[in-house]
């Protein structure tokens, strides 16, 4: 598995190659310091992750490429701000995780594994600037009644939260993958939004 490790500190960027290899078995890992770097590396070979800090110059500009030019690669941004609205700005811009440094490594490695199944990872928001521990995976249901979904709407949009992916949706409800593209696009569109991250965005403010 290659991964593309974009941060403008080598510490940085040796810590978390180290983690990399360390949790994902057979992982590479390439590291570089500013967009061009990236991008000439991603015009050389295809990564099956991207870890990027938006706080390198063209960073910002850079997930928004990868996201318009390659919307099945996933991008994890890693970031030193724990500011809300970053994070949604970052979700909103089509990242499919969020971590900020501070989280320990085991929130880290679980975000890691969430994106790489097909999920997306989103941060205890509305807490970030309280500093609270990221939450458990398995969490109960919200209620979410003023949301405009049927209760298997909600079921599927509390499914999404927990950065499952379609194909473990359908294991979850016992329906074909094909039925819950079905429930998730009518979620979108319920939502008013165009992605599964925007839907969960929308979800974790509304708790």
């Amino acid at each position: 598995m290659r991964v593309l490790l974009v941060d403008a500190f080598p510490m940085v960027r040796a810590a978390l190659t180290g983690l990399i290899e360390q949790h994902f078995s057979g992982a590479q890992v390439q590291g570089v310091d500013n967009v061009a770097a990236a991008r000439a590396a991603l015009a050389q070979a295809m990564p099956r992750l991207v870890l990027l800090d938006l706080k390198v110059d063209g960073g910002f500009e850079l997930l928004q490429q990868i996201h318009r030019e390659h919307l099945l690669l996933p991008v994890v941004v890693v970031s030193g701000s724990d500011d809300t609205e970053d994070a949604l700005q970052a979700l909103g811009a089509g990242a499919m995780g969020y971590v900020p440094q501070r989280c320990d490594l085991d929130t880290l490695v679980q975000a890691l594994q969430l994106v790489l199944a097909g999920g997306t990872y989103v941060p205890p928001l509305k807490r970030l600037v309280d500093e609270a521990p990221a939450p458990r995976v398995e969490q109960a249901q919200p209620d979410w009644a003023h949301l405009p979904l049927t209760p298997r709407q909600k079921h599927v949009l509390h499914l999404l939260t927990q950065g499952l992916s379609n194909k473990l949706i359908a294991r979850e409800l016992g329906v074909s993958v094909d039925t819950v593209k079905d429930h998730v696009a009518a979620v979108l569109k319920a939502l008013g939004v165009s992605s599964r991250t925007q839907a969960v965005v929308v979800a974790t403010q509304k708790r």
